[in-house]
């Protein structure tokens, strides 16, 4: 027989990431830079102040755009838009809220993704693998009874199904002028799937 056994943990998340950024636009392209440069400069800057290692401060996108608006099917340049948006990871949860205020009152007009995970997820899926594991045999067992079978309680092959992690994830819009965010981590989610077989021999 096969059967799928399924196993989750709940766990405390220990750290965190958002992605913040500056868009900016201009007509010009150069102005456009500039002004996006000088900006994200600030907000890095007024990141490390509070105590953001630059280390943890990384570039996750940046890219320039020509804006187009459209009149009665006519394409009509309206100028370029700069984005650069950074990825800021964040080791103390309670300064979630201050780094998003930070970025705001610097500058910051682009922020999303914010997410709490955990450091050992590895260590926590491995938890949830064995979980799993012991419900697969768990429901091999009750078939064997209710079909009355004797049941050969090593599986003979297990296949690892897959695991996933749901993070806590904060899509909200934040708006300048804002302030004392706050942004509660909750429990994350780990859980592990296998599909385990058996043997078993019938009772005479």
């Amino acid at each position: 027989m096969i059967v799928t056994g399924e196993g989750q943990i709940a766990v405390q998340p220990d750290t965190a990431s958002v992605n913040l950024g500056v868009i900016t636009e201009d007509k010009e392209l150069i102005p456009a830079q500039q002004q996006n440069s000088i900006t994200g400069t600030q907000l890095i800057n007024a990141l490390v102040s509070i105590g953001i290692e630059k280390n943890n401060i990384k570039t996750f996108d940046y890219r320039i755009e020509s804006d187009y608006d459209y009149d009665q099917g006519k394409q009509i340049f309206r100028g370029y838009k700069v984005t650069h948006i950074l990825q800021v990871n964040i080791d103390d949860l309670s300064t979630v809220g201050n780094v998003v205020d930070t970025a705001v009152q610097n500058g910051a007009n682009y922020i999303a993704n914010v997410q709490f995970t955990a450091k050992s997820k590895e260590s926590y899926y491995n938890q949830a693998l064995s979980m799993a594991l012991k419900n697969a045999g768990e429901k091999a067992k009750t078939i064997a009874n209710t079909i009355n079978v004797s049941l050969f309680v090593t599986p003979v092959l297990v296949t690892e199904g897959g695991g996933t992690v749901q993070p806590f994830e904060s899509q909200q819009t934040f708006v300048k002028g804002v302030s004392s965010t706050q942004l509660e981590p909750g429990q994350l989610v780990i859980k592990a799937t296998v599909s385990a077989e058996y043997k078993y021999s019938p009772n005479y």
